[in-house]
């Protein structure tokens, strides 16, 4: 009988202890201090509100553009690849919403129950529901299943519909999913899965929402913006993604101006890959001025991007 009391005790006390110490889903203050660089608006959970239109700008940057970017402001860990990619052809970005998952022990899993019914989380059907409760339009559902892939299928075809259906995206999972042949054929829904199995999840307790994940090589933090495309995947700090899409555009321009001169034969290849003229320079604003499609450079984004070049 003292035992019994003891270990009710117990019990109660690691119970304490779990939601004093850490709820399930992070608060807002706790987000918008992991993201205190953002100056711009935010959603109501705290993460930054990246504009549509950068999401849809970014689409067009390269892995190599970002990557570049981004080493070169000390992010040097914000890489990952080698996926299995549900729609290859296809580019996805969005809003970070990270989760953690933990290979579940019962004492754990039971404080999660618990804390998660305290925090008013659904209490029908699976826990590994819990992310997607929270999901809104533009997010992208990024989820730590530690690389577990039989027994680690964190969605099948009911909750990637259901996904697409809150975000209009996808997901980035360090897991596995089931029902891919399904899930393939839910049209503008993607997915990068470590794995794929016919098996159901098992065993597996989200330990936390939005709160900083780890993604193979990259940590991962909830507001990240994360672009999506074959060769892998790069999550992007809030504040700097509008400076690195209007960077990659201007580098996109010059790289497109060098290739169509150099097939024309007008320049040596050591004329246009080292330091311009200011004739090239002229070349290159009156190209810029003439471009057939509607660019979001300006011509004082091309004077300012001139002018800093060591050219």
């Amino acid at each position: 009988m003292i035992k019994r009391i003891l270990m009710l005790l117990t019990l109660t006390f690691m119970g304490c202890l779990w939601v004093q110490a850490q709820q399930i889903g992070a608060s807002p203050e706790y987000v918008k201090a992991l993201t205190a660089n953002w100056k711009g608006e935010r959603l109501p959970d705290g993460r930054p509100k990246v504009p549509d239109i950068i999401l849809e700008r970014l689409q067009k940057v390269t892995l190599e553009q970002a990557w570049g970017y981004l080493m070169r402001r000390g992010y040097n860990n914000q890489v990952e690849n080698e996926w299995i990619i549900l729609q290859p052809d296809q580019v996805m970005t969005g809003r970070v919403v990270t989760a953690q998952f933990m290979p579940t022990r019962p004492d754990l899993d039971s404080l999660v129950r618990a804390q998660g019914k305290a925090e008013g989380r659904s209490q029908k059907g699976g826990i590994n529901t819990w992310p997607i409760d929270v999901l809104t339009a533009g997010d992208i559902y990024v989820a730590d299943g530690y690389g577990k892939v039989v027994d680690g299928t964190l969605i099948g075809s009911s909750l990637g519909n259901a996904i697409y259906g809150k975000t209009g995206k996808g997901v980035i999972f360090y897991g596995s999913v089931r029902d891919m042949q399904e899930l393939a054929e839910t049209e503008g829904f993607n997915a990068w899965v470590k794995g794929q199995h016919p098996s159901a999840i098992k065993d597996m307790t989200p330990t936390s929402i939005n709160a900083p994940i780890r993604i193979g090589t990259v940590t991962v933090f909830p507001g990240d913006v994360v672009l999506a495309n074959k060769y892998g995947t790069v999550f992007i700090p809030a504040h700097l993604v509008e400076d690195l899409v209007s960077s990659s555009e201007m580098t996109a321009l010059r790289d497109e101006f060098e290739r169509l001169r150099l097939q024309e034969n007008k320049y040596l290849a050591g004329e246009i890959h080292g330091s311009w003229t200011e004739a090239i320079k002229e070349d290159f604003r009156n190209w810029v001025d003439n471009y057939p499609e509607e660019l979001a450079i300006t011509k004082q984004d091309v004077d300012a991007y001139l002018a800093r070049q060591d050219h």
